[in-house]
């Protein structure tokens, strides 16, 4: 996306960010909506360009979809999707792209409720493994003569007890409706905006971690950070001398200590 389109879909997620939501059912919930959405507005044609005619009032244009979707979808969906389309968008493509980004970020969120944003990321990239080493596979998930409900099928086969309930929402979504993308091209999308989530935790994590150590110092502290594998969970902070050990693996240690003595 360029210009107003980019412009526009920033502002829908930090609108989306704004709602706040922990719950995985919820989000779960807003994402299968979103993506109703997009199928409908990739089969109305008609429908899709007048939400996004540049020509006519915002206000007109957030009417009508109220009117369309309210009590269909919840409160939270249909506040998102007026918003989209009282939006500018450079084409009515990038306003329904844009909604299904909506939608997987709305996953995602499900994901990070349920403490697997690592497993979504993983499940992706093991998936698309998978598809790239068979052939055979792969034109099954493509074919165009193959109903969505046998592919919905066969994927369940493949990947129950596999991956996590949303990362075979996801990958199933891909897969059914492509919407003309290759799946890797869909599955990458997915993962950037997984990823891309990640980084805004770890990022926000940072901030508070350093605003706490302000606090108790008395003064700004810079972060010097360090992953490692072998700490399991947790973090372990060190100011000059002094050592705050946070770590999953110092607690599973003292937890044996104990059981040995």
């Amino acid at each position: 996306m360029r210009g107003a389109s980019r412009a526009s879909l920033a502002g829908l997620t930090e609108k989306l960010d704004a709602e706040n939501i922990t719950s995985a059912t919820v989000a779960t919930r807003l994402g299968d909506e979103l993506f109703a959405v997009v199928g409908l507005l990739d089969t109305e044609h008609g429908l899709r360009r007048a939400l996004s005619d540049p020509g006519k009032p915002a206000a007109e244009k957030g009417a009508v979809a109220s009117a369309l979707l309210h009590g269909k979808v919840t409160a939270r969906a249909e506040s998102l999707v007026v918003a989209a389309v009282e939006s500018r968008w450079a084409t009515s493509g990038d306003m329904v792209d844009a909604i299904e980004q909506l939608a997987v970020e709305a996953l995602v969120l499900a994901a990070e409720a349920e403490d697997g944003l690592d497993d979504l990321e993983d499940g992706l990239f093991r998936f698309g493994r998978v598809v790239a080493a068979q052939p055979e596979l792969r034109s099954a998930l493509a074919s165009t003569w193959l109903p969505a409900e046998r592919k919905d099928g066969l994927l369940a086969a493949l990947l129950r007890g596999k991956v996590t309930p949303v990362t075979q929402r996801l990958i199933t979504q891909m897969v059914t409706h492509p919407r003309g993308r290759a799946l890797p091209e869909a599955l990458d999308m997915c993962a950037s905006i997984a990823a891309r989530r990640r980084q805004q935790l770890i990022a926000a994590q940072q901030r508070r971690l350093a605003g706490a150590l302000a606090a108790t110092y008395g003064h700004q502290v810079h972060l010097n950070i360090v992953i490692d594998p072998s700490v399991v969970g947790g973090i372990s902070v060190q100011i000059g001398d002094e050592l705050i050990d946070g770590t999953a693996a110092r607690r599973l240690a003292s937890v044996r200590r104990k059981l040995a003595g």
